[in-house]
């Protein structure tokens, strides 16, 4: 039994996450988020914790963006888009119950105002922005990192607020490099 809330998306994405784990949901209903459901979701942080758990697309992080604004200190849980894919539909309710579960195991908590451990200039030299393929590698290295997909002012943010150590970045930069080195 997960003691945290799971904050889903929808139906679907909680029957999902059932059948991966036992675990409570709260769902937004989408992107159509309203007051009621934010005071629910505030009220279960309060009282044991949330884990916010949304697709890995435009939609999701939007809702990620809007809970954590209004639910500060939440948990985040973050599924491979890779796992979430099913023909041309992406999200929780198609990944496997072992991908979700590995999703859930790599949780991350949120600090909030504390200083990042990269830098910009760290970025720029991973070749993470200001690189022609800047986008795929911030997703190989967020999926390595936990901590999902996204642009690069949103990445370097994800990277202070989930507090990652030189030593993470460095190993799962050096996965990235060895990933490159043996395409061809």
């Amino acid at each position: 039994m997960i003691k945290e809330v799971i904050v889903v998306e929808g139906r679907d994405d909680t029957v999902a996450i059932k059948r991966a784990v036992e675990a409570d949901t709260i769902e937004t209903g989408g992107s159509a988020i309203n007051e009621m459901t934010l005071r629910k979701i505030a009220l279960a942080q309060d009282r044991r914790g949330v884990i916010i758990f949304t697709d890995p697309d435009h939609a999701g992080e939007r809702i990620r963006k809007i809970v954590a604004q209004r639910v500060p200190g939440c948990k985040h849980a973050f599924l491979r888009e890779a796992d979430a894919i099913r023909g041309d539909d992406i999200g929780v309710e198609n990944a496997s119950p072992e991908a979700i579960r590995e999703a859930l195991s790599r949780v991350r908590s949120e600090m909030i105002g504390e200083e990042g451990l990269i830098d910009w200039e760290d970025l720029i030299e991973a070749g993470l922005i200001v690189h022609p393929e800047a986008s795929s590698r911030r997703r190989f290295m967020g999926e390595l990192l936990g901590i999902g997909y996204c642009n690069g002012k949103q990445f370097h943010k994800r990277l202070a607020i989930f507090k990652i150590s030189r030593e993470e970045f460095a190993s799962a930069l050096g996965q990235l490099e060895d990933k490159g080195a043996n395409k061809g």
